[in-house]
């Protein structure tokens, strides 16, 4: 008997609509001969919604993803949109991470063929790593809750005994589903801190170390957020999974989208327990909205991983392995830039045909 799963699509912001009809192309696609189905239940949320409400998102559509067994989001918020504290308004990740406790912002960083890496004599696969970020503690925990007079700003890093242990004890299970680093195949967990200054990060990596115990067959090493930053650039093949706190987890895989074709190639699922939702890591890019011209391969590998969470992992590696031919056949071609040189409409179509 064929699955059905409930999902509910936030289209979002600026390139969010075009991302998630191409997206929702691939996955209408490969229903056709999937032995399951999916029930998509469409909410508004984001800037737009906040310009004519004063919510991002309404108390119906937070029930609606509450009660899914995912959520595909795209990207969200406007430069233009903003709160009374002058914090950008719109954007979705304080309501819905702490609302589905989904604690870890898992982020794939994989070059694929036919894009240029930003980093020389890079080839398909030889950058190949995962960044799980903590996703409901950390320095962002701090947003709207800072102290501010006229002459001082305060904000609070927040560092739990669960949270830490929680996100590493995922870290180290989604090693174990791999196949280790490019350059030695080992399977190697990586957590990046600033232990030498802040207390709350060698809380961190107190945590950590704690948790690797558990798994004896997984390399464990600790590495400053700095050290760690400049290793991507020269040595991008020794990472295999990469685990950190909020803030630092936002800028490293930030770093990593850099070095394989742009933003516009990076997934990412916020995944907890019970329930999870999916986006693309970037931004809206209000500048390019409507015009055709943004990647679409993020929200599609989004689509992906969203597949693997709710149990058609084989379906996933299907989406994956579309994707992988039309950037390999230049049937997709990214600049080395990162701007798509083809629309989004035809480059799902690309992907579309690859199916199989």
């Amino acid at each position: 008997m064929s699955h059905r799963y409930s999902v509910v699509v936030l289209p979002g912001d600026g390139i969010g609509p075009e991302l998630t009809a191409a997206a929702v192309a691939v996955l209408e696609a490969v229903q056709k001969t999937a032995d399951f189905s999916l029930a998509l239940d469409w909410h508004m949320a984001g800037a737009a919604v906040y310009r004519d409400t004063g919510r991002a998102m309404s108390d119906d559509t937070l029930a609606a993803c509450r009660a899914a067994q995912a959520t595909l989001k795209g990207p969200v918020g406007h430069p233009d949109v903003r709160g009374p504290d002058g914090t950008e308004a719109g954007v979705l990740g304080g309501i819905l991470r702490p609302a589905l406790d989904a604690y870890a912002n898992v982020r794939p960083i994989r070059l694929y063929p036919g894009v240029t890496s930003a980093l020389a004599n890079r080839t398909a696969g030889s950058i190949d790593y995962v960044v799980v970020r903590e996703n409901t503690e950390g320095l962002y925990a701090s947003r709207g809750r800072g102290f501010v007079t006229a002459d001082v700003a305060l904000d609070t890093m927040v560092m739990t005994r669960q949270g830490c242990e929680r996100v590493a004890r995922r870290a180290f299970t989604l090693c174990r589903m791999r196949d280790g680093a490019p350059d030695d195949r080992r399977r190697r967990v990586t957590c990046v801190d600033k232990a030498n200054v802040l207390r709350g990060f060698a809380f961190f990596r107190e945590a950590f170390l704690g948790v690797a115990k558990e798994f004896p067959d997984v390399e464990a090493e600790c590495l400053y957020a700095d050290a760690t930053a400049a290793r991507l650039v020269q040595d991008p093949g020794h990472f295999d999974v990469l685990v950190m706190e909020n803030f630092l987890g936002d800028i490293l895989s930030d770093l990593g989208g850099g070095t394989i074709g742009g933003l516009g190639m990076c997934p990412s699922g916020n995944i907890g327990d019970r329930a999870a939702y999916f986006e693309p890591i970037h931004g809206s890019a209000p500048d390019i909205a409507g015009k055709d011209r943004a990647n679409p391969i993020s929200m599609i590998l989004t689509a992906a991983m969203m597949l693997d969470w709710l149990g058609e992992s084989a379906t996933g590696s299907r989406i994956r392995a579309a994707v992988h031919a039309a950037l390999g056949e230049g049937a997709v071609r990214i600049r080395p830039d990162g701007a798509l040189v083809d629309g989004t409409r035809a480059a799902a179509r690309a992907v579309v045909e690859r199916l199989g």
